[in-house]
């Protein structure tokens, strides 16, 4: 069984692994013969006593080689994937541009700007935290290699300082559409948003309502913040030590510009307890938050006059989280959920906020002893639940170990021929492939995961679930962590309780409780009323009468 991360091990301070020497710059060279994931029954053997987990590397493995399943474009000759071919080679042709490349989002084909640059974001700081855990496994390499594919996408979607392509293909095709990687369907429209529409600063699907129906964006406040955080960190030159003001005006200006916006958006709000938001691809606030105590603590120099005291916001937060005073509550089986937030995919909000605890905890920032050691055990309860400690014994990363989901909602690993979606679920009866690393949604509110095919709200893979878990897969390396939980999992057990019946969710309703609609309830509302209170007078009537004609006797 999984042991529980050591409280008392931290990691560098964000300063010492964000300086690094020109020569990461080039691109590292693939190894030759390339890393591939072992069988699933893999994930039931217990680690040796190396110095490194051979467990915690593979699962890190796992997660990045999912970044090479999604792969969208002409593949290159260091493909991993055999499986997988070139795909949507003419994409950006509708408006001039080259717009192949990048990553498919989820289960489908659409390719989406939005949750991919969080995404890479997510990765990034995962690996300034704790890169030591990617050399250790030996993926950094492939780190490397899946940054270089979604980044050179972003270039090539932002061709001008005025335009920046935020979809391309068409959702309502692509739903339809459950088949192979090859002819998908078409026209695969781009989607753009630029300078020529006025009314100032807007969210982007005002301009691209195509977009509102996957990722809809709150607001842009939190973005703006998060971003200001990044280039303070980015511009601080790097002679600057740790000791050493620093009187760089840029990396100042940024600091400045990240305290305004957090003020002038009221994002405030989005930390208070019972309001409190998730850290998400649309809710930032958290991981702004907490990027903002990183970089006050590693550079004080860089914390303007009057700055909010990031690490007492933090820690409100999170005191909230661990303490469950806040919006977000423990399920019977352990699971950190969100009303709302948590009703599909429900191990993203959980995972998030482990993975901020345990940066915040691992490098150095909590307040006290007792809330290092508090925001660590917590973060390891959400991590285990994700890695097969819950009621379905389920670790719910594909091919981890033999009872992770089989069937995820995947169009590229189903290997349907001909495309056929009115089967979803029995064409072909089992995927033609594995979805290695593939974290999906999760279970419902009671536990129960059902490993259907159809259900997108359980069983969907995307590609910013995996970015958490990679992050704390790193940490459990650089910590010096015992095996994952599923390696003390029998083969079988998911099969030993998966539920009967069907799930209840936005995907699949078959397993609803059939009742009455709103409006029948309050007609039979009223009625029952109606009656009761007939019934009640006529009772008061007859006792009256009954007193009345006992006196006249």
């Amino acid at each position: 069984m999984a042991t529980n991360l050591p409280l008392s091990v931290s990691v560098p301070p964000i300063h010492s692994l964000f300086v690094q020497p020109p020569h990461v710059l080039s691109q590292l060279s693939l190894p030759q013969p390339p890393w591939i994931p072992p069988d699933p029954s893999f994930g039931t053997q217990p680690s040796n006593s190396s110095a490194v987990n051979v467990q915690w590397s593979t699962l890190l493995g796992n997660l990045l080689f999912f970044y090479d399943e999604q792969r969208s474009g002409k593949l290159p000759p260091t493909n991993r994937v055999p499986w997988r071919n070139d795909s949507a080679l003419n994409d950006g042709q509708d408006v001039g541009l080259d717009l192949s490349g990048g990553f498919y989002d989820a289960g489908d084909y659409i390719k989406y700007t939005f949750p991919l640059s969080f995404t890479l974001m997510s990765l990034c700081w995962g690996a300034l935290d704790f890169g030591q855990g990617y050399d250790l496994a030996n993926q950094t390499v492939y780190l490397d290699d899946t940054l270089r594919w979604g980044l050179d996408w972003l270039i090539k979607a932002h061709p001008s300082s005025d335009t920046l392509y935020v979809q391309v293909g068409d959702a309502d095709l692509d739903n339809a559409y459950w088949g192979g990687d090859q002819g998908l369907p078409t026209p695969r429209t781009s989607f753009q948003i630029n300078d020529t529409s006025s009314g100032g600063m807007r969210t982007y699907q005002t301009s691209v309502p195509a977009a509102a129906d996957a990722y809809a964006s709150s607001g842009f406040g939190d973005d703006l913040m998060l971003a200001a955080n990044f280039l303070a960190l980015a511009t601080r030159p790097a002679n600057c030590s740790q000791d050493t003001n620093c009187n760089a005006t840029t990396p100042h200006a940024y600091a400045a510009d990240a305290q305004t916006w957090y003020a002038q958006y009221a994002l405030a709000g989005q930390m208070r307890t019972g309001q409190e938001q998730v850290f998400n691809w649309d809710s930032k606030t958290p991981g702004a938050v907490v990027l903002a105590a990183q970089l006050a603590n590693a550079y004080p120099d860089l914390v303007p006059a009057n700055a909010t005291d990031w690490r007492a916001v933090a820690e409100d937060y999170f005191d909230a989280i661990v303490n469950g005073t806040g919006r977000g509550y423990l399920t019977g089986g352990g699971l950190l959920y969100y009303p709302g937030d948590s009703d599909e995919a429900s191990l993203n909000p959980s995972l998030n906020a482990a993975m901020l605890l345990a940066r915040y905890a691992a490098t150095g920032l909590a307040s006290t002893p007792a809330r290092h050691d508090a925001y660590l055990a917590f973060a390891q309860g959400q991590l285990d639940y994700a890695l097969g400690k819950n009621p379905m014994t389920v670790p719910y990363v594909v091919g981890v170990n033999p009872n992770a989901p089989s069937n995820p909602h995947s169009a590229i690993a189903t290997g349907a021929t001909p495309a056929d979606i009115s089967s979803i679920d029995t064409a072909p009866l089992h995927e033609a492939y594995v979805l290695y690393g593939a974290v999906v949604g999760g279970p419902d509110v009671h536990g129960d995961f059902w490993d259907l095919r159809g259900d997108w709200a359980q069983g969907e893979p995307a590609l910013d679930y995996n970015a958490p878990l990679l992050a704390l897969a790193a940490h459990a390396l650089v910590s010096g962590a015992g095996d994952p939980y599923y390696t003390g999992l029998k083969a079988g057990s998911y099969d030993a309780v998966r539920p009967g019946g069907a799930p209840c969710d936005a995907a699949v309703q078959s397993g609803c409780k059939k009742g009455l609609s709103t409006g029948a309830k309050i007609a039979v509302g009223v009625v029952v009323g109606v009656v009761g209170a007939l019934l009640i007078g006529g009772v008061g009537y007859f006792l009256w009468r009954r007193r009345r004609a006992r006196r006249v006797w």
